[in-house]
């Protein structure tokens, strides 16, 4: 059985590789172009594919929202940036679900030689060796590699749970918690377990009415309404 050849990728908790790209928005340096903003890095297949339009036309159409969230997009293909720039010009031109005179306006990486693709392991050759799968980066002001996503070619991405990634980091960020099964703003949070016999008595015991526990090693904190 031949071998397949895999390409490196960045983990959770790792720095982003640093690159410089040709874009439909100029030339960006990451990750220098984007000190202190949250960062959703994508890729897609191939520019003038079904899937990959309606995901472009929803990510434009949400940009505001993750603009509120101090999160910047990135896109990437491996197509040229012509090819680009007539697909974007097409895709103002296409209604889809409530969506029209949609105008992407984030950046659009050129990767003909697979270069950004490859340090972010996007390209795997089980599926295709000259498109990239859809994957989803998302990365932290920092620049720390803090959410990993991968979709087969054939699926569009859920973008309700990408913003949802994002307001899940930024609040675990914020009050040093976790966030459980299917949380939204608004609920519950999880506060760090306890690291001693003491602390998980204490915790039993108290009568604090901004925390309660379902047992010593899972308690939560109550969101002010």
């Amino acid at each position: 059985m031949e071998e397949i050849k895999r390409n490196p990728m960045p983990l959770i908790g790792e720095p982003a590789p640093a690159f410089t790209a040709v874009t439909t928005q100029g030339v960006i340096n990451f990750p220098e172009d984007y000190k202190d903003k949250w960062v959703i890095l994508f890729s897609h297949p191939a520019d003038f594919t079904p899937v990959c339009t309606t995901e472009f036309m929803t990510f434009a159409s949400m940009q505001d929202e993750f603009k509120a969230l101090n999160t910047e997009l990135i896109g990437l293909s491996i197509d040229s940036l012509y090819a680009h720039i007539a697909w974007l010009r097409k895709i103002q031109e296409l209604e889809w679900k409530g969506m029209k005179n949609v105008e992407v306006t984030f950046p659009l990486i050129e990767d003909i030689k697979m270069e950004v693709a490859n340090k972010y392991g996007m390209v795997q050759p089980a599926a295709s060796n000259t498109q990239a799968v859809r994957a989803v980066f998302v990365i932290d002001p920092k620049g720390m590699v803090r959410t990993i996503l991968y979709y087969p070619l054939s699926m569009g991405r859920n973008f309700d749970e990408i913003k949802r990634i994002i307001l899940a980091l930024q609040k675990a960020d914020a009050d040093n918690v976790a966030t459980p099964a299917d949380w939204r703003p608004g609920d519950d949070t999880i506060v760090p377990t306890a690291g001693s016999c003491g602390t998980a008595k204490e915790r039993m015991e108290s009568k604090d009415d901004d925390t309660y526990c379902l047992d010593w090693f899972m308690c939560f904190k109550r969101e002010k309404k």
